[in-house]
């Protein structure tokens, strides 16, 4: 795919339309990592939220529930 840089407002800028953003599971306000290689190539990483212990222990108790039966037999 290629895109432009184009000039926004008094920065430059590469506008990612809709079904770049879906494809790379973005939305408005995700936070990027951008990372500059030897020779100027850049990689753009979607930058993960820190979890909480709440929502850590929520997810386990999600997994335990819906996987008694294999934890079980596993024990």
């Amino acid at each position: 795919m290629t895109k432009k840089v184009t000039k926004i407002g008094n920065s430059h800028g590469i506008i990612l339309d809709r079904t770049l953003m879906e494809l790379a599971h973005l939305k408005e306000g995700d936070e990027l990592n951008l990372e500059i290689h030897p020779g100027g190539g850049i990689t753009l990483m979607p930058v993960e939220p820190a979890r909480n212990s709440e929502e850590v222990s929520e997810v386990i108790q999600d997994i335990m529930k819906r996987y008694a039966k294999t934890m079980k037999r596993l024990a």
